[in-house]
Parts: structure tokens; C-alpha cells; sequence
């Protein structure tokens, strides 16, 4: 197992983005997550006593560096967006460090911060909210919303606010003399540019994007994303990107985290990860995408059964009931997230022997077999593995 956190070193590699930036991003972590834990608790009886926990994040630990793209992907309920909302402290982790390095150098641990002293750590740490419409108020206009930051961190002057939003609206393409109209006057695409203004109005470091485009049309979607890539480039930022949709994660992120049952299965750069993956539950995540050539369509496979309950999650490894390469040593041994190569860590006991199908694989047409996931060299796929079913979402 590796010495080095997942993700603290990450492979130097030739960017597959096509945007002109030539390497992923080095340097000191920006963010430092260890061993983040968030756990709800369930409550019954008439006392209301709690008979339990939700895991939604179970030990996550991964690293986002200056200037880089880091995504979170899984299947609903997975705990990506929870993972993201402790990183922000707008849930306070159950365990763990959240360690932050501000402008000054100083790092400081988000986790264990008071009240008191996040609200001047969020001038670099924002979010853009999933749904363009809800997270706007409707009662104000762009000037109040967008301007609101700017007046709780002490820019008193309506002048100076009005000088500032046009100059944001100007940043994520829209007109000026927009600030005094209301939310209801814009489409989705629009709404959410005004939504990543206000997340910019106070300079962040750190921008958390929650499903940033997936309420919004296919063609609006492409738009925001070069949005998003265009001001990453231009101001230096670097995103948390949670998403679910792996075709627009492919396109916009430097590394990959793929989250199952609150835990973190494989953290890869994207290029290895979508090319060749080592979990098997990240080879199913892909073999559920579309492929455009028909001839190959018959290649998707689904995962058979369900998502394992966190709140009452399998013994050994959380994926092993639908694992078709799972053995006894899945059933009873918890796997720890390991580097098998340099900046790709993987949960899994078996990451060794088997070897994946990705979606180049199937764009390429691969070998033409139809097979589960991929191939297990060393031992077949277990015998009471249920036949695959309709794909996750």
C-alpha cells in the first residue's frame, strides 16, 4: 500500500482536455480530505432513540490541487454530494480533517472550525448548486443576489457592489444592464450563469460544484461546461466537480474519484481511469454509457442487484454482492484504497489479476466479446452471480 494519500502526488500526464494546459496540475494540495466520515443517525422507538447510522461517508480521503479539476462520479446515493457539502462545512463531518490551505499559506482544518471563523475562510471556498431555478430568489434581482456576498463580507457601497456584478455578468456572458432584472425573466442556461457569478463574486480559490449542469438541456449543458473550463483557465480556480454523468466528466476533469457506498472505490487520472479502470464496479459505471457505433451496442452491461444500504452495509467489501470476480477474501476482508500505479489507488483485492474493459475498449469495438465487465485471468466469475441487470443511471 501506498506511504503517500490518494491523490498528494499526482502523474504528470499530456492533458486529454485539448485546452492548451500541457500537464495536471502539481505543486501543494489546496485541499486535503482524511479519513472524512459522515454519519446520520436513525432513530425509532417512542423515545426516539437511535437505533443506527447512516454511513453516507465512510473514511474518503483524496487530495485537490491549484488549478486542478477533480471530480467526484457514483451512482445516486453514493455520498458524492454529502462529501462535497462537508468539504464546505454545510455539514459538519462526523470525523475526519477537511485541511484547507488559504491565501496566506496557512493551512487551517475546515472540520473543526467554529461559526465564527468559517465566514472569512468563504471568500475562497464557493458552491454552484444543482438547480438554477431553486437556488435563486425569486423576490430579488441579479443585483441583490449576486451583490449579497459582497455586502455580508463588508462592501458596504452600492456603487462599489453595482461595479462589481457588472463586472461578473460581463465574466460568465451576460449583459450589465441585466443586474436589475429578476430570475424569472432568464432561461435555465441563464439562470445558472448567474448562479456561478455569485459563487465568483468573492474571488474563491475553491469552487464545489454539485451536478453544476445536469437540471439543465443537453446543448445549454455543453455551453456551461466551456463556461466553467474558460473561467478555470482564466482565474486560476480549482473544482470539486460531483457529477454522475461520466461522458461530461470525461470531458471536463483532470483526475476521478469514483464513490461507492461512502466509500472511494478508484481515484485515478481520467485518461487511465476511463482507458483502463481497475475496479469493477468503475468498469459497470462505464459499460452503462451509450456508445454511438450500433454495432457495438450489444456490449452494455448492467450490474446485477442493488446498492448495498449504508446504513447496514455487507461485511468485507461494500460491492462484493455484485461483484462477478468476488471470492471469499471480498466477503470477509475489508479492501483499503492502494496505488497500483503512480497516481492511480484502487479498493480492491483482486485489481492485480483482472483485467477491465473501459470505454475506449468499447469505442475501439474491443475484442467483440460480450462479457460482464471484463476478464478474470485467474479464476472465473463466481457461480452465483446473478445475471445482469438494467444499468445504473
Amino acid at each position: 500500500m501506498s506511504e503517500t494519500a490518494p491523490g498528494s502526488a499526482p502523474a504528470e500526464r499530456t492533458d486529454h482536455r485539448g485546452d492548451g494546459d500541457d500537464r495536471v496540475p502539481g505543486g501543494p494540495p489546496l485541499l486535503q480530505v482524511r479519513n472524512l466520515k459522515k454519519h446520520f443517525p436513525i432513530t425509532g422507538g417512542f423515545f426516539q432513540r437511535v437505533v443506527g447510522q447512516v454511513r453516507a461517508v465512510d473514511d474518503v480521503s483524496f487530495d485537490v490541487h491549484e488549478g486542478e479539476i477533480l471530480s467526484l462520479v457514483g451512482e445516486s446515493g453514493c455520498g458524492k454530494t454529502t462529501t462535497a457539502r462537508c468539504v464546505l462545512r454545510a455539514l459538519d463531518p462526523t470525523a475526519g480533517e477537511v485541511l484547507f490551505r488559504r491565501a496566506d499559506g496557512e493551512t487551517v482544518d475546515v472540520a473543526k472550525l467554529r461559526e465564527s471563523e468559517l465566514r472569512p475562510l468563504w471568500r475562497e471556498m464557493q458552491m454552484i448548486f444543482q438547480d438554477p431555478f431553486g437556488s435563486l430568489n425569486p423576490r430579488k434581482n441579479l443585483l441583490e443576489i449576486i451583490g449579497e456576498p459582497l455586502y455580508v463580507q463588508g462592501v458596504t457601497s452600492r456603487q462599489a457592489r453595482m461595479d462589481r456584478v457588472a463586472e461578473l455578468l460581463n465574466l460568465v456572458g451576460l449583459r450589465p444592464e441585466y443586474m436589475h432584472r429578476f430570475p424569472h425573466a432568464f432561461s435555465g442556461g441563464q439562470r445558472q450563469r448567474v448562479v456561478i457569478a455569485r459563487a465568483l463574486a468573492l474571488e474563491p480559490r475553491l469552487v464545489v460544484a454539485d451536478e453544476a449542469v445536469s437540471a439543465l438541456d443537453v446543448s445549454v449543458q455543453a455551453q456551461i461546461l466551456n463556461l466553467l473550463l474558460d473561467l478555470q483557465r482564466r482565474l486560476n480556480l480549482s473544482y470539486l466537480f460531483v457529477a454522475h454523468d461520466l461522458s461530461i466528466v470525461k470531458h471536463i476533469s483532470h483526475r476521478v474519484a469514483v464513490m461507492y457506498v461512502g466509500k472511494i472505490a478508484e481515484l485515478a487520472p481520467t485518461d487511465d481511469l476511463f482507458r483502463r479502470p481497475k475496479h469493477p464496479y468503475t468498469s459497470a459505471l462505464m459499460k452503462a454509457v451509450p456508445v454511438a457505433d450500433p454495432d457495438h451496442r450489444a456490449a452494455l452491461q448492467g450490474l446485477p442487484g442493488e446498492v448495498a444500504n449504508p446504513a447496514d452495509p455487507p461485511s468485507g467489501c461494500y460491492f462484493h454482492p455484485r461483484c462477478p470476480f468476488a471470492e471469499e477474501r471480498c466477503r470477509t476482508e475489508t479492501p483499503q484504497l492502494r496505488e497500483l500505479a503512480p497516481g492511480h489507488h484502487v479498493s480492491c483485492h483482486r485489481a492485480e489479476e483482472l483485467d477491465l474493459d473501459g470505454i475506449g475498449d468499447l469505442e475501439s469495438g474491443g475484442d467483440g466479446a460480450e462479457r460482464p465487465f471484463g476478464r478474470a485471468p485467474a479464476a472465473p466469475a463466481s457461480a452465483d452471480a446473478a445475471p445482469p441487470a438494467e444499468g445504473p443511471s
